[in-house]
């Protein structure tokens, strides 16, 4: 039996792998990329190829690779990005509330030590990381199986996009708890992302939109050097 036979053998036999796996290695990278030096640049590279990989391996048969709705999505993406920089523009210390720094949801921080901030390549991979590997990491995650297993454990005689308020409004609240201290505006951000799927029925696109996030975010931190958005 060949290696990718043998693949879809086990997704066949564990579907939820497909939409897991690739969210589990993206968690386990940033878990332990604190703890390596900072000379062991081969890591960058190794986090978003390996993530690459487990995404393309991983990716469920089920779903079209396709946005049927690109340029909303790529405008709601836009949208969502303006939406995560809002409170601070609008209001200096906002981020300095008891609300969003705390032995809770921590505090706003960048994970990038400073001899990081000024290395060309960390900042190409961890741009690179979360623009590409990221939103589709996160979307077959948090959209393409969490919406759908909350529902019914056997997901996959759930539609994609179907709308249920507990379903909708736990996945909101989870994402939200993934971004620490900014998950306010992560609640609205995993509302809007989830309302995208609810009407394009469409990962890709989901993928699409979050990506279009990430890429203007990561813009935007490094040319403000605003490096907490990194966290």
């Amino acid at each position: 039996m060949s290696s990718f036979a043998a693949l879809a053998e086990w997704r066949d036999k564990y579907p939820s792998l497909g939409y897991v796996a690739p969210f589990a290695v993206v968690i386990l990278f940033i878990a332990i990329t604190p703890y390596v030096p900072l000379a062991a640049f081969w890591l960058w590279p190794v986090q978003v190829l390996v993530g690459l990989l487990v995404c393309f391996l991983s990716w469920p048969e089920e779903l079209s690779m396709r946005p049927a709705f690109a340029l909303t999505s790529l405008a709601i993406g836009l949208a969502v990005f303006a939406i995560w920089v809002a409170p601070d523009v609008l209001v200096p210390g906002y981020r300095g509330g008891i609300l969003f720094s705390n032995g809770i949801v921590g505090q706003p921080h960048s994970s990038l030590p400073l001899e990081a901030q000024r290395s060309f390549w960390v900042l190409a991979w961890r741009m690179a990381r979360a623009t590409v590997v990221v939103p589709i990491a996160e979307e077959l995650f948090w959209r393409g199986w969490m919406m759908r297993w909350l529902i019914n454990p056997n997901f996959q005689n759930v539609r994609l996009g179907t709308y249920a308020p507990l379903a909708f409004s736990l996945t909101a609240l989870l994402f939200a708890s993934e971004h620490g201290p900014y998950w306010d505006v992560g609640l609205i951000t995993g509302i809007i992302y989830n309302w995208w799927m609810v009407r394009s029925r469409n990962v890709a696109d989901c993928i699409l939109m979050h990506a279009a996030t990430n890429f203007v975010l990561s813009v935007y931190v490094l040319e403000t050097g605003n490096w907490q958005y990194w966290m």
